[in-house]
């Protein structure tokens, strides 16, 4: 059997680097006073780009982390592949200020430039999207939450959790055409994550349905 453990560790640590990502993303932004810089109004103005990255980088790594904790509130335990997951999830939001900033400066250029700061943006989101589900499913298919779920219930979840699977390479592929557009949809998605804050499968006592005899629960 393997190794469980409690939660507290594991999510005290991510809280940690979720925390410096989203911090860094506004070491990007600054104004100057020089006056051949323009004014602060033509300086806001000129960097749009950045703000609208920023706006979007932030947004995406704040429902991160509203989703982490709500998705561990309904772990009982965790296991150490569940825990290297979750690094994984981490080194992949840690490249987020990076690649934000990367697509920030090199939004209007276009060219080659253009199109891999969009990969490399893109692939930021991707990762964390494929580890943050991994993490959900390791939690559903292991019996690690707190309560029993049918695995027709966790499957439902799952599939629910990783829309964004999907549709970040959509998302890419346009922004090879218009990043602007690409962020747009980021911006979206990271918005029905936070209407959705978790896609939680219901208690069996809950939504007054016995577990199946293929319940999750120690499978």
């Amino acid at each position: 059997m393997a190794t469980v453990m409690p939660t507290s560790r594991l999510e005290a640590f991510s809280d940690g680097v979720l925390a410096v990502a989203i911090t860094l993303l506004v070491l990007d932004l600054h104004v100057s006073d020089d006056k051949a810089s323009g004014s602060l109004a033509h300086q806001i103005a000129d960097q749009w780009p950045k703000f609208i990255a920023y706006l979007v980088s932030f947004l995406v790594i704040g429902v991160i982390w509203v989703n982490h904790h709500r998705v561990f509130a309904l772990a009982a335990r965790i296991d150490p592949v569940t825990m290297f997951v979750n690094l994984i999830l981490l080194m992949s939001v840690s490249t987020i200020p990076f690649t934000t900033s990367a697509i920030a400066e090199f939004l209007r250029s276009g060219g080659n430039d253009s199109r891999l700061a969009v990969l490399l943006y893109g692939a930021s989101m991707e990762g964390m999207s494929l580890s943050f589900s991994a993490v959900f499913y390791r939690l559903c298919r292991q019996g690690l939450l707190r309560r029993p779920v049918t695995r027709s219930q966790a499957n439902r979840a799952i599939l629910r959790f990783g829309a964004g699977n999907a549709i970040y390479p959509v998302g890419v592929l346009i922004g090879l055409l218009s990043p602007v557009a690409m962020l747009i949809i980021f911006g979206l998605l990271a918005a029905y994550y936070a209407l959705n804050q978790t896609p939680i499968v219901p208690d069996a006592d809950e939504s007054g349905i016995e577990p199946e005899p293929d319940s999750v629960e120690g499978s």
